[in-house]
């Protein structure tokens, strides 16, 4: 794996506990297939949740081999929905793990928005 996280270091585990990535490594790699981008490492909150479900994504309910998400959960979330919520209202927009966010957010959220959500 190449992927470089948004400080230029090498991209960190997101989640090992509830794996998560697109190819389900637990890591937020650029995956070719990947319509969605699932680059970005956030930590879920209530308000992020309830906004994906509006939009029709329920992150929430386990479903097959998905467990479900609640507030304070790691996961790699696609950056267009993470840019979506932060528009709608930046309050929606969840923490972002620099360490574990895939350098790519950088071509679609300018840095200096991707600064004020670092966690």
């Amino acid at each position: 794996m190449n992927d470089k996280n948004v400080y230029g270091g090498k991209l960190a585990l997101c989640n090992g506990k509830k794996i998560t990535g697109y190819n389900r490594s637990g890591y937020c790699q650029l995956v070719s297939g990947d319509q969605g981008t699932h680059i970005v490492c956030s930590r879920m909150t209530k308000e992020f949740l309830n906004f994906t479900l509006s939009r029709g994504n329920d992150l929430i309910t386990p479903r097959g081999s998905f467990p479900g998400l609640v507030e304070g959960d790691y996961w790699c979330i696609c950056v267009l929905r993470w840019l979506e919520a932060y528009k709608a209202n930046p309050r929606y927009a969840p923490p972002i793990v620099g360490e574990a966010t895939n350098k790519k957010i950088l071509t679609y959220v300018p840095a200096k928005v991707v600064q004020t959500y670092l966690i």
